[in-house]
């Protein structure tokens, strides 16, 4: 006769399903023994209690979570119900719909150019009308949808709800997303910081998986960054954290749309960038053009065009350097279509950091490009939805 388990292992199970729970892209069995006080005994008791049942899944982490060439470690994931999850992305000049599965897999997506910026209440409509025809599309109703998130432009105030933008964009003052997708959805939505949904995206699919420690770069037309520090994304007192492109460089004049100048994102930015490019007269690269620097794996061949590039990184380097010695991060990962000129981006960042940072901190972050190039953000809210999803009683 199998005798019940004790109430000191039933309470140390929940505890660590709830964790779990907390965490979909996984965690390890020393995560959480660091975070319950638990032994490691009691841990590995608990998860064997788990596993039997389907609550959790056992997965090997092949994300390089570490820079070491042993074993991947093993990750504890919640088990996903049945059903789907809806994420959307509203991007500056973008807005992005993804229809997936709770296990994460894709089932539809569709990316359109619009003009988030000056149409929030325009922005949110369309992009509930595409949601419900994905959910359609994917052969499902909303009824099957579990939980659905949104990424957007501006900070968001963590206290209220609404929205707070930086520049002169009246139609996202005080706006309310939230309340404003969820009643054309007839769902609960999550909504974040666009920058926070990137770093959820590349910690659950992609550059991040497995890394408790690690800032999230979205460089764009803007400059945030989403942190994650000790497994647990920071958004300070009011949810402004991060808005590292409001961070001044000396000697920058350029006015910013918060209304000082030389803030960084006047100097390092997409549309910055490719102003500076255009000038070269390199094909498919024009004034009036801000889309992704995907080209340069091509442009990489003209020293110049490198060399703009390269600086722009140095540039964004000093910053994030300051950043390490703060933070300590294990990882940086850029994305945005900025992150999209690879390697002369890359170079210059690694070069300031190297330089600027102490030798600490600058030998223990890795700089990563994101994954999921443009997508980051879109499958961070994905992942949000399936979170959402997965607390539900």
């Amino acid at each position: 006769m199998v005798s019940a388990p004790s109430a000191r292992r039933q309470r140390s199970r929940q505890q660590l399903l709830e964790i779990i729970r907390g965490h979909p892209g996984g965690v390890t069995r020393g995560y959480l023994s660091a975070v319950t006080g638990l032994s490691r005994s009691a841990v590995a008791e608990g998860v064997q209690d788990l596993l039997p049942g389907g609550l959790v899944i056992e997965q090997r982490d092949h994300g390089g979570s570490s820079r070491s060439r042993g074993r991947p470690s093993s990750l504890l994931v919640p088990a996903a119900p049945s059903g789907a999850v809806v994420g959307i992305d509203l991007g500056h000049t973008h807005l992005a719909v993804a229809v997936a599965r709770t296990d994460g897999e894709l089932l539809a997506e569709q990316r359109e150019s619009f003009d988030v910026d000056d149409r929030a209440e325009a922005a949110v409509e369309v992009a509930a009308r595409l949601a419900g025809s994905l959910v359609a599309y994917s052969g499902l109703t909303m009824g099957d949808v579990l939980g659905v998130a949104a990424g957007i432009p501006c900070p968001l105030d963590s206290v209220s709800g609404r929205t707070r933008p930086l520049g002169d964009h009246p139609s996202w003052s005080d706006f309310d997303v939230r309340e404003e997708l969820s009643r054309r959805l007839e769902r609960p939505v999550r909504v974040a910081n666009d920058a926070e949904m990137g770093a959820h995206g590349e910690r659950r699919f992609g550059a991040a998986r497995g890394c408790r420690d690690f800032l999230y770069v979205k460089a764009s037309h803007g400059l945030g960054a989403g942190l994650v520090l000790n497994g647990e994304v920071y958004r300070g007192a009011t949810g402004a954290a991060g808005e590292i492109g409001h961070i001044q460089l000396p000697g920058a004049q350029g006015l910013c749309r918060c209304g000082n100048r030389g803030c960084l994102e006047t100097v390092v930015s997409i549309t910055a960038l490719h102003h500076q490019l255009a000038e070269l007269r390199l094909p498919g690269l024009t004034a009036g053009s801000d889309g992704p620097l995907t080209s340069l794996g091509s442009l990489g061949v003209n020293p110049v065009a490198a060399r703009i590039v390269t600086e722009g990184g140095r540039v964004l380097g000093r910053v994030l350097a300051e950043l390490c010695n703060c933070l300590n991060p294990a990882a940086i990962v850029i994305g945005g279509e900025l992150g999209t000129a690879g390697q002369p981006l890359l170079e210059g960042v690694r070069e300031s950091i190297h330089h600027y940072a102490l030798s600490a901190s600058a030998h223990a972050v890795d700089i990563r490009t994101a994954q999921l190039g443009l997508r980051s953000e879109l499958m961070g809210a994905v992942s949000q939805a399936i979170e959402y999803a997965l607390i539900q009683p």
